[in-house]
C-alpha cells in the first residue's frame, strides 16, 4: 500500500471520529438544556406555591385578627332619643379608636323591655367580651345575670339597675345629685313663695331608678320629707319646703309621660287641667320639658314669670332652651362620656387590664359628672357646679 493510500485512510478515519464525539457532544448539550429547562419550570412553580402558601398564611393571619377582636354590644333604650343618640355615636368613635367589634341596638320605645332581653341573648350566643346598657327596668335583670354568668362584663350607663350589683359596675350621673340641684336652685327662685308643683315623670307601672331618682332628688332639693328614696309619690301632699327661704309646697299632679315631648304636652295639660295655678313644673328630661312648656304656653302661662320649668339632661337643644327661657334650670349629664369610658373599660378587661372602680360619693357606682345650667343663678345651689347657658352649649352633647 502507498503512503499516499495510507494517509488518505488515516484522514478518512480521524475525520470520523471528529463526527462522532461531535454527535455525542450534540446529545450531551441537548439533555442539559432539557435538563434546564425542567428545573426552570420547577422553580417557577415552587415560587408559585410559596406566593399562595404566604397569600394564604396572609389571609389566616387577617381572619385571626379578626376573630380575636374584641366585641361588644351597647344596648340602650331607644334609637331616637337624642341622648341615646349621643350615647350610641360616643361608642361608636371609641370602639373605632380602639379596633372593637360593636353592635348597637335599642328597644323600639321606652319601656321595651323584651326588645333589651333580646339583645342581650344575642350578645351572648355571639360570645361577645361584654355588654353596656340603659337598663329598662328590673325586667332584665334576669338576662343581665345570664349574660355574666357566661363571662360577659356588664356595664350600666346612666340607669342603675335595682340592685345595684345585677351588673358589674355602673358609669352614670348621680341622677339624685341631678335633681337635688334642679329642686335648691328651684326653692331659690321661689324665695318663700308658695310651690305649686307639677312632676312629669317616665312611669306609673314600673320601679325605674333613674325615674325615683331624679323625681325625689328634686324634692329632697327643696327640702321637702320624701321619704323613701325609691318610692315615688309617698310624700305629703302638702307641706313645708325648707331649702333657701322656705314656705309651703302643694303636689298639684304626677303625670307619667314616657319621657317624651308629647307625653310631657299631655301630661301638662292634665295637670292644668287639675290645677291651673301651676308655678314649677318638674320633668324627667328635656323632651318631656318641651312637651310641658307648649302647654304652658297654650294657656297663656309666661314661661320664666308664671311659672318656672326644672329638668334634667343637658343636651344641646335643651341648654338652648336655657338661653331662650323656655327652661330656667337643667342639670347636665354627659352620655358620650359614660360610653366611651364604658368601651374603654370593657376593652381593657377583655385585653388583660383591671376592671375599674366606683368613685361616687357613696361608693355605689362610676360618677360620670353633673353640672347644673342657668343663666339665673342660686346660692341656694350647693350640690353640683353652676355654669351659664353658654358653657353648658359650648359642652352640649346632641
Amino acid at each position: 500500500m502507498s503512503l499516499r493510500s495510507l494517509g488518505w485512510r488515516l484522514l478518512a478515519l480521524l475525520l470520523a471520529l471528529a463526527m462522532v464525539a461531535s454527535a455525542c457532544g450534540s446529545d450531551d448539550e441537548s439533555s442539559t438544556d432539557a435538563g434546564t429547562d425542567e428545573s426552570t419550570e420547577e422553580t417557577t412553580e415552587d415560587t408559585a406555591a410559596t406566593e399562595e402558601t404566604t397569600e394564604d398564611t396572609a389571609a389566616d393571619e387577617e381572619a385571626m385578627d379578626e376573630g380575636d377582636a374584641v366585641s361588644v354590644s351597647l344596648i340602650t333604650k331607644d334609637s331616637t332619643n337624642p341622648f341615646f343618640v349621643a350615647m350610641q355615636q360616643g361608642a361608636q368613635q371609641k370602639a373605632d379608636e380602639l379596633g372593637i367589634n360593636i353592635s348597637i341596638g335599642s328597644g323600639q320605645s321606652e319601656g321595651d323591655d323584651a326588645g333589651q332581653i333580646e339583645l342581650i341573648e344575642a350578645a351572648i350566643a355571639q360570645g361577645q367580651d361584654g355588654i353596656l346598657i340603659t337598663p329598662m327596668s328590673v325586667n332584665v335583670n334576669d338576662a343581665i345575670q345570664k349574660a355574666r354568668d357566661a363571662g360577659l362584663y356588664v356595664i350600666a350607663l346612666d340607669t342603675p339597675t335595682d340592685p345595684p350589683d345585677v351588673v358589674d359596675i355602673t358609669f352614670a350621673t348621680d341622677n339624685c345629685k341631678a335633681g337635688d340641684a334642679i329642686g335648691q336652685w328651684a326653692a331659690g327662685k321661689l324665695n318663700g313663695e308658695k310651690a305649686i308643683i307639677a312632676r312629669l315623670i317616665i312611669f306609673d307601672d314600673r320601679t325605674v331608678s333613674v325615674d325615683y331618682c331624679r323625681d325625689n332628688g328634686f324634692l329632697r332639693g327643696m327640702g321637702i320629707d320624701i321619704g323613701d328614696l325609691t318610692v315615688i309619690g309617698d310624700e305629703p301632699e302638702t307641706g313645708n319646703y325648707t331649702t333657701g327661704a322656705g314656705g309651703e309646697y302643694e303636689i298639684a299632679c304626677l303625670e307619667a309621660t314616657g319621657a317624651n315631648e308629647e307625653g310631657g304636652r299631655t301630661g301638662m295639660e292634665t295637670c292644668l287641667s287639675q290645677n291651673p295655678d301651676i308655678n314649677v313644673v318638674y320633668t324627667i328630661n328635656e323632651p318631656t320639658a318641651f312637651g310641658a312648656a307648649a302647654a304652658l304656653e297654650a294657656q297663656g302661662k309666661v314661661i320664666g314669670e308664671d311659672v318656672y320649668i326644672v329638668s334634667v339632661d343637658g343636651g344641646l337643644a335643651g341648654v338652648e332652651a336655657v338661653q331662650n327661657g323656655q327652661i330656667q334650670a337643667t342639670s347636665q349629664q354627659y352620655p358620650l362620656r359614660m360610653a366611651s369610658l364604658g368601651v374603654e373599660a370593657i376593652f381593657d378587661i377583655a385585653t388583660g387590664g383591671s376592671p375599674p372602680e366606683n368613685t361616687s360619693d357613696d361608693g355605689t357606682f362610676f360618677d360620670t359628672g353633673v353640672t347644673l345650667c342657668t343663666d339665673e343663678p342660686m346660692d341656694t345651689v350647693t350640690v353640683a357646679p353652676m355654669e351659664d347657658s353658654q358653657y353648658c352649649i359650648d359642652n352640649a352633647w346632641g
